[in-house]
């Protein structure tokens, strides 16, 4: 694996950033749709995991695509600053979210040792949901809620990380690939 940056590297992570900035502030809105569409069932806690795969999709994305040490966790920043930019509804939280996150989703690339990019992406959205929700104990006064509780809304986290920033990420780059788009030939 090479590990030293080309301008073209910094130019697609910066436009991996730009791209998700502006996903993640359209999301800001849908989030609060969807957290008063599930109020009126008493299943507001969910909001958050339901949408929260979507707000995890730039760093393995810039993982997979450079495949760098560090893309993921400079993609998934350069997205929350952009999206904190934008005037998302978050404001500077926006920044220690984008970290945790970036965190979360380069720690699986690493635990394979940035070799096997393919399983790296796999195991993102394991260490993503673990480190998010993790954080959500502490942050979102998780360690309240009872073990029941506490099993749905984790499990409801990994499948919606693993959809977006597994299962889309890869068709994504499937795509970029046959396009031929990001080849250097």
């Amino acid at each position: 694996m090479k590990q030293k940056w080309t301008l073209q590297n910094v130019i697609l992570l910066a436009l991996i950033g730009i791209i998700f900035s502006v996903v993640y502030w359209i999301m800001d809105p849908v989030y609060n749709l969807v957290s008063a569409g599930l109020a009126a069932f008493g299943l507001q806690n969910f909001a958050n995991e339901i949408t929260l795969g979507v707000w995890m999709m730039a760093g393995p994305l810039a993982s997979y695509l450079l495949k760098k040490i560090g893309a993921g966790f400079i993609g998934e920043m350069l997205g929350a600053a952009g999206e904190m930019f934008l005037g998302g509804s978050y404001g500077v939280g926006t920044l220690l979210s984008g970290f945790i996150q970036g965190i979360g989703s380069e720690l699986g690339f690493a635990l394979v040792g940035y070799k096997n990019w393919s399983a790296g992406l796999w195991l993102s959205t394991l260490t993503g949901t673990v480190v998010t929700f993790g954080w959500d104990l502490i942050k979102s006064g998780y360690a309240h809620y009872h073990f029941g509780m506490l099993i749905a809304l984790f499990i409801v986290r990994y499948l919606s990380i693993f959809f977006f920033a597994g299962v889309l990420v890869y068709l994504i780059t499937k795509l970029l690939d046959r396009s031929k788009l990001l080849s250097n030939d």
